[in-house]
């Protein structure tokens, strides 16, 4: 059977990390809120720990929103830098022409 040719990969997606990590941790905080008042019935047929599985999940969130805030600073740092460093044998300006003199200071 013959080979398949490889294709390049595929850029990564871009993704909003930070608003999905909120939207989960809220959620994990709501879930908590909704169990509280429940919390003797949950206890008496054997599920007390899912109120604090669930506030669990939220503090956790709070740790990965602090994870995903970073990681987006840092790489729009890093494409800021990248941005301003210029291209590898790419010059600004040209400073000497071949007769080793600065077309700015050339007189005709």
């Amino acid at each position: 059977m013959p080979k398949t040719p490889l294709h390049p990969s595929p850029p990564p997606l871009e993704a909003n990390d930070v608003a999905i990590v909120g939207g989960g941790t809220v959620l994990w905080f709501v879930a908590f809120l909704a169990l509280l008042p429940f919390q003797g019935t949950l206890s008496a047929h054997g599920h007390g720990t899912w109120p604090w599985i669930c506030l669990s999940g939220g503090l956790l969130g709070l740790i990965g929103l602090w994870y995903c805030r970073a990681r987006r600073d840092a790489i729009a740092r890093g494409r800021a830098a990248e941005a301003a460093e210029p291209a590898p044998g790419h010059t600004a300006e040209r400073t000497t022409e071949g007769n080793g003199q600065n077309p700015a200071t050339r007189s005709d």
